[in-house]
């Protein structure tokens, strides 16, 4: 198997969490591209290499899944309208200071903040599946801006918009119920994928040969993801994302203290 059809078949693994989970697919398909290749005899990627190809992938994969949500009534306009203008801003400045920042670093940064995404799963949510309007779903306009615009910042600079990070704040600081959590936080990284996309190719950073890869199996993946989010209960997607963000930091900290 050929590096490039290796990465076509985890950007499917990644575009189908994606939808399935709005998590974007970075909180996957970091730890996937930082360690299956090598597992398998490639060389290995950095993380910048692998940063800056991992945010391509997650713009294709949450355009192509958030479709899949809108038709669900799971994405709120006002919410992405707040939120995805201030991340993309926050983004674009993050991933253009992350020419200047070592793979190290940025691979400790993802792993902090992984953690915090890891907390803040383990808090109680009760929750019961009411089907509310997503577009009129209430919630606190400025904490939702110093969400974003935190958020970006940092997901520009480690080349991941911080969907794996959206996703516990909406729930929890936000109280944004999961499905519509779900769908928005995909609408919301769209911006901050894109803006943060154009910083890193102005810097020469995204190697596009490998990022095509990626979505090419991506788009897809979110496709089929997005559509069995629906058959599922909240509990469960609350379960699915907390493993994941808990599998995923674990490896991420063997790698940065490696």
């Amino acid at each position: 198997m050929s590096l490039f059809l290796l990465l076509i078949a985890l950007g499917l693994l990644g575009g189908f969490f994606s939808g399935l989970l709005g998590l974007g697919g970075s909180i996957l398909m970091v730890p996937l591209l930082l360690f299956v290749p090598p597992w398998l005899g490639f060389a290995p990627l950095d993380m910048k290499e692998v940063s800056a190809i991992s945010i391509v992938q997650v713009f294709f994969s949450s355009l192509s899944a958030v479709l899949v949500h809108r038709r669900n009534n799971a994405v709120s306009r006002p919410l992405v309208l707040y939120m995805g203008g201030a991340s993309a801003l926050a983004s674009l400045i993050g991933a253009w200071l992350s020419a200047s920042v070592s793979a190290g670093f940025l691979l400790t940064i993802f792993a902090g903040i992984s953690t915090a995404a890891t907390i803040l799963m383990f808090l109680p949510k009760k929750e019961t599946e009411v089907d509310i309007p997503a577009d009129q779903v209430p919630f606190n306009r400025p904490m939702a801006v110093g969400i974003a615009l935190t958020v970006g910042t940092i997901g520009g600079l480690i080349g991941a918009p911080g969907a794996f990070i959206y996703v516990p704040l909406l729930m929890y600081v936000l109280k944004i119920p999961t499905r519509i959590t779900v769908g928005s936080t995909l609408a919301i990284v769209l911006a901050g994928a894109l803006f943060g996309g154009i910083g890193k190719a102005l810097t020469g950073q995204i190697p596009y040969l490998l990022a095509l890869a990626l979505v090419i199996g991506s788009v897809p993946g979110a496709q089929l993801g997005g559509r069995l989010s629906k058959q599922l209960k909240v509990q469960h997607l609350r379960w699915m994302v907390t493993a994941i963000v808990v599998l995923s930091t674990a490896k991420l900290w063997l790698e940065a203290l490696g």
